[in-house]
């Protein structure tokens, strides 16, 4: 008897479920306006926007403009350009470029850097680029300060040196085709 009315109790809420899941989802159709041969109705669908047509697919879907990273001038000038420092993150999708600290053994040992590059366009141009630059200064390993070069020099040359690259690069690309 109780498996009878749990039995009972599952069906009729699976009927109400799926019953009222059906509502505004399916629309009564006249099969008077609708066409008999296949193919048109395909088109009619496809006319209507409840289909896919290879034309749409083919023209894509607003200007969406993608590229590679290697058919990127700027991208690869950077990552040339930087091929002497540790990278963290090097995403292309984000735009973005983010060394590790970098200490040159020469100089001051408890100084190092650290450069992020934030692409704004894909453009050769000078603000096409964000490049900040941080400098830590660690008195002992426990001791450290950190601050943002703004403005400086190292960042300064970055962008000239990556500009200036990124037009070599892209004029030895218009070259080859």
């Amino acid at each position: 008897m109780n498996n009878k009315i749990t039995f009972f109790l599952v069906f009729l809420s699976l009927f109400i479920l799926l019953t009222g899941c059906g509502k505004g989802f399916f629309k009564k159709v006249d099969m008077r306006e609708r066409p008999v041969n296949a193919q048109e109705r395909a088109r009619q669908n496809v006319e209507e926007g409840k289909g896919v047509s290879i034309n749409k697919m083919l023209r894509g879907r607003g200007n969406t403009n993608f590229q590679f990273s290697s058919s990127n001038p700027l991208w690869r000038a950077s990552l040339e350009i930087l091929d002497f420092l540790p990278m963290t993150t090097v995403d292309y999708a984000g735009g973005m470029i983010i060394s590790d600290w970098y200490s040159d053994n020469t100089n001051n040992s408890n100084e190092s850097i650290k450069i992020t590059i934030r692409f704004l366009s894909n453009e050769i141009r000078s603000d096409s680029l964000k490049v900040i630059a941080h400098k830590k200064t660690c008195k002992t390993m426990q001791s450290c300060n950190t601050i943002i070069l703004e403005n400086s020099a190292i960042g300064q040359e970055l962008v000239s040196s990556i500009i200036r690259k990124a037009a070599i690069l892209d004029k030895a690309d218009k070259e080859k085709k």
